[in-house]
């Protein structure tokens, strides 16, 4: 997509602090510098967010995604990550290219508990009620689509 600046990151028209980069996804430092170590992992195809995306570019982003944390755990010093996606404007996404952003957490980090969530005023409706509106009905076979 031409105006989209991952996009631009993805095919090197502009820069982007790679790192980790395969065939399908990119992962690349987040410029906001709101916390040390956040990270975007991001498709190289333009999707506009999880709910337009196809099952393969899923799976190849959460490979990523998963790469990239385990690296942060395992090499970098780091305790735990939390792992935050918005998507669709109403839900706070501000970037139209599908991303999830990696937090990389330490014990005693400051960032509490719920360092990017939200404040839930408390559910409006009986949980059985909207549980019976929310329920996928399916035989839950052990299939996946993920390779």
């Amino acid at each position: 997509m031409e105006n989209c600046i991952f996009c631009k990151i993805a095919s090197g028209e502009i820069p982007g602090m790679r790192v980790y980069e395969d065939e399908h996804t990119l992962a690349i430092m987040d410029i906001a510098k709101d916390v040390d170590g956040h990270i975007l992992v991001i498709p190289k195809i333009h999707v506009k967010n999880i709910l337009d995306c196809d099952n393969e570019t899923l799976c190849e982003v959460m490979k990523t995604v998963k790469k990239v944390g385990n690296h942060l755990t395992d090499h970098c010093g780091y305790d735990g990550l939390d792992l935050l996606c918005a998507n669709d404007e109403s839900a706070g996404q501000s970037v139209n290219h599908f991303h999830v952003h990696i937090i990389p957490r330490k014990y005693g980090d400051g960032l509490g508990g719920n360092a990017e969530w939200p404040s839930f005023p408390g559910a409006k409706h009986d949980l059985e009620e909207t549980f019976k509106k929310l329920r996928i009905k399916s035989d839950f076979s052990a299939t996946s689509d993920c390779p």
